[in-house]
């Protein structure tokens, strides 16, 4: 017997259409938000594909005046988002299609809030109350169309910008930036290659992980984010062994938006050691948090293992105990075929200037445990070493 077809229209956290050919609604959707000269930010791999060309040109026979904006490396920076906002002027853009993973949904939601409001994009950095710097009607519209399924910020109120004269990943906030409408169409993800697809999937599994362990009441955001890792379980592996499982890809789309929705209740250290790590190495953001979330669900476990048997039972595991879920993570991760260290990636001598960047990063706040200099340093050790004992 033949599976459903995978259809969805949600409003939750954004409007939010899910399943398969689903790009072939974007012409109307661009109407519908009143956009008629779009900016289509993406990145320059995915440009090149034989896939997106007829995209832009779908939306031009349509009757729309599209520019495409595509120079954007993986980990974006100030420089990316200023190219943009000046060839959205160009352009007298009236509103932005984002085509990609986390790098082309960062820079496209900067590049829509800076058009019309004044400062660089680091003004906007998520401290204080920076985001009243910016008019929210002077937002440019914006619809996302995720490529990977991974940092779920299609659905996210926050971009992740490199600021270069640091090296370090800024978090830039306001929350009109959230996309006004995602379409998620799981065939454009079909030809992402089997370690992108392993690192974006372990990338929602420490969103939907951390936002779950967050100190705090949010049963809303602790019911999403079991479900988005019970998602990644039954479906990551497959996806990433067979490529053109549109059901698995499906199911994995979902679990990315859901674990940016349930990040809302907070993140941790997973996130607070990847952003300073990615920034100063290059090191792709889901593989950071792949190699980082067992030694830190170890840093941890005094404050997370009561939690544990709840979510052990979401993803099936036989076991309910700390030591079952954290091998089924190293065990997932060594399946995938990603790092189990930081070795090769980090030298000991990098550590330094690590620590003080992870204990600024406003990821942390939430960790359930509290981290100093000390503690930070140590997993960090840890986690060169491969040392996952206590």
């Amino acid at each position: 017997m033949s599976e459903a077809p995978l259809v969805g229209n949600y409003h939750f956290p954004t409007r939010y259409r899910i399943g398969a050919r689903r790009i072939r609604e974007l012409a109307a959707a661009c109407r519908e938000l009143g956009i008629a000269r779009p900016l289509v930010v993406t990145d320059p791999g995915l440009r090149a594909l034989d896939w997106f060309a007829p995209i832009p040109r779908a939306l031009e026979a349509e009757g729309l005046a599209v520019r495409v904006f595509s120079e954007i490396d993986p980990n974006p920076a100030v420089a990316h988002v200023g190219l943009g906002r000046e060839i959205a002027r160009v352009h007298e853009a009236d509103g932005c299609v984002l085509i990609g993973g986390g790098s082309a949904m960062d820079v496209g939601k900067c590049v829509a809030l800076l058009a019309h409001n004044p400062g660089d994009v680091l003004d906007y950095e998520d401290v204080g109350e920076n985001w009243k710097r910016a008019s929210g009607d002077a937002i440019l519209p914006t619809i996302a169309v995720p490529t990977t399924a991974g940092t779920g910020s299609e659905v996210g109120r926050a971009a992740v910008i490199l600021d270069p004269g640091t090296g370090t990943k800024k978090i830039v906030f306001h929350p009109r930036m959230q996309p006004d409408l995602v379409i998620a169409d799981p065939e454009l993800t079909l030809g992402l290659p089997p370690g992108l697809t392993a690192a974006t999937g372990m990338d929602a599994l420490a969103h939907c992980f951390e936002a779950y362990c967050a100190p705090g009441y949010h049963p809303m955001a602790d019911g999403i984010a079991l479900e988005g890792m019970r998602l990644v379980a039954e479906n990551l592996v497959r996806a990433t062994e067979h490529g053109d499982d549109l059901t698995a890809r499906t199911h994995l789309l979902m679990a990315a938006a859901m674990g940016a929705t349930a990040f809302q209740k907070g993140l941790g250290l997973i996130h607070a050691l990847s952003h300073p790590v990615g920034g100063l190495t290059g090191l792709h953001h889901g593989t950071a948090n792949a190699i980082f979330h067992p030694y830190v669900m170890v840093h941890n476990r005094p404050a997370i293992e009561s939690r544990l048997p709840r979510l052990a039972r979401a993803i099936g595991l036989a076991g309910e105990r700390f030591e079952d879920v954290l091998d089924w993570v190293v065990g997932l991760r060594a399946r995938l075929g990603l790092p189990h260290t930081l070795e090769g990636i980090l030298d000991a001598g990098t550590i330094a200037r690590v620590v003080p960047l992870a204990l600024a990063d406003p990821s942390l706040a939430t960790n359930p445990k509290v981290c100093d200099a000390a503690d930070v340093e140590r997993v960090l050790r840890k986690t060169l070493a491969g040392d996952l004992l206590a």
